[in-house]
């Protein structure tokens, strides 16, 4: 019970700090997007428009990246919350130690970790 005390902890500090950078990232997004919208700036035309086009993309990758790495850490106090952390989604069986130390969201033990859902 005591490891799962210390995910516990490990996965809702990696919470905080993912949602603390989602909403970063958010406001640099809508900064670059006003930015964009203030200006009469041509994408295809204006060396600077494909600039922010590439600033606005990068940033929206990251708000992406980040929401799915919130999902993944919710998922995994989910799991926590019914007894199913630590447990190989796949075939069931514990997921070591180790691996949780290193992917504390990890779903399966590492025969299987092609195989999870969404990876």
């Amino acid at each position: 019970m005591g490891e799962h005390w210390e995910a516990r902890d490990r996965l809702e500090d990696d919470r905080r700090t993912a949602v603390e950078r989602l909403e970063a990232l958010r406001r640099g997004y809508d900064l670059v997007v006003d930015a964009v919208e203030g200006s009469n700036a041509d994408d295809e035309h204006d060396p600077e428009g494909s600039t922010i086009a590439y600033e606005r993309s990068q940033l929206g990758a990251l708000v992406d990246q980040t929401r799915e790495h919130l999902d993944e850490v919710d998922a995994a106090l989910a799991r926590l919350e019914a007894g199913t952390y630590g447990r190989c989604e796949v075939c069931g069986s514990a997921i070591p130690a180790e691996r949780l130390e290193a992917r504390p969201t990890a779903r399966t033990c590492v025969q299987h970790a092609g195989h999870a859902r969404g990876h």
